[in-house]
This record gives structure tokens, sequence and C-alpha cells, in this order.
């Protein structure tokens, strides 16, 4: 069954305020959106499976765990970008394999413009990053080609997602889980989130 996960934290609702104010500059934006990856992937990966290791304190030997196979970090490009270097934080031996799409303005649909995933060598689990889940199309992309690919496990990691994109995705790819911060009103007429907080790529690259 597909679900939904809202990460629910007082610092989570801060810094989301900081991500959607007008007034914020590029630097309050990056730094917003930063913790707010942090915590959506620690959410997401709180059952990761961890293989016992034998470790050397300087005391005596113990026992530990590590993180168990590949784990592949999926941005989509460009706004996924910012996304990359706080997981990277958490799981520092992730791989990072990037999908490139930007949405068609007439048709709303996303256009592939990269991507270069190496055949016969996908990860055993993927997250893929994006922070805006508007209609779902280019998450949708993403997930098949990941599927193709030979992924069996994969996660959605957004900031923000609209109910459409949503229920688009969840019904396009069954048994797939979406970590988010905030499920917002809806789509305008131009497909952007409502209240949302403007474009994310042109935000968090000072491209306005």
């Amino acid at each position: 069954m597909s679900q939904i996960h809202v990460v629910d934290h007082p610092l989570v609702k801060h810094h989301l305020t900081v991500l959607r104010n007008e007034a914020s500059d590029c630097f309050q934006f990056r730094y917003a959106l930063h913790q707010l990856t942090r915590f959506v992937a620690v959410e997401a990966s709180k059952d990761l499976q961890v293989k016992e290791v034998l470790v050397k304190t300087p005391i005596q030997m113990t026992s530990g765990h590590e993180v168990n196979g590949r784990i592949g970090l999926v941005p989509i490009l460009r706004a996924g970008v910012a996304m990359v270097e706080p997981v990277l934080e958490l799981i520092p031996n992730s791989e990072v394999w990037h999908l490139g799409m930007y949405r068609d303005e007439k048709t709303a649909k996303p256009v592939w413009y990269y991507s270069k995933l190496i055949p016969g060598r996908p990860v055993d689990f993927a997250f893929i990053l994006d922070p805006m889940l508007a209609t779902g199309g280019s998450a949708v992309s993403a997930c098949k080609c990941l599927l193709d690919w030979g992924v069996s496990q994969i996660r959605m990691l957004s900031i923000i997602s609209a109910p459409e994109g949503i229920s688009r995705l969840t019904e396009e790819i069954p048994h797939l889980s979406i970590y988010t911060c905030a499920v917002d009103e809806g789509l305008n007429e131009n497909n952007f989130i409502v209240p949302g907080l403007g474009d994310a790529g042109d935000r968090v690259f000072n491209t306005l």
C-alpha cells in the first residue's frame, strides 16, 4: 500500500515558514531547505537495513552496525541538487545519480534532458530528491526510470507536496512511500503549488 509520511516537528514548522517567506534571501532559503531535508531524510531512512560489524574502541573490541547495501541518492535536476548534501551528511557512502527533467510550461509534462544510469548496476535502495512534488509528472518518470534500471526499493523525498502529485504518484507507482514536510492546498492554473514557495530552483540558486 502506498503511503504518505508528513514529518511533524516544531523545527520543521519553523524552517518551513522561512522557506515560504518571499522576503527570505537565497542564503536563508538554502539553509532552511538544508535543515528540512535532514528531517525528511532521517524519517525516510529509519528502517534501512544494517549489518553487525566489529570495531575497536580505544578501550576494547565491541560490536556495532553499519548500513547494509548500496544507497542511491537521485536528485531531479536542478532543484533536487540542493537536497543532496544534507543527505550525504547522514549517509556519506551514498552514491549520487542525477536525472535531468524540466517541465514544459504549455503541457506541464516533464521533458527529459539527462540520465546516466549505468546498465546492470542498480542500487539496492534509492531516494528520489525533489523539493516540490507538484503535478507528479517528474516523480513518476523518475520512479519508472529507476524501476527499469532494476531498483526494487524507492522512496520519494520532497519538502512541499500537492494532493494532485501525491494522488498521481501513488496511483501509478504502487507501494511507493512519500516523505514530505507539508501537503499544501493544491495547484493553481499554472500548476504551481498553493500556497507553496515559488520556484524552488530559482530561489535556491539565486536566479530569480
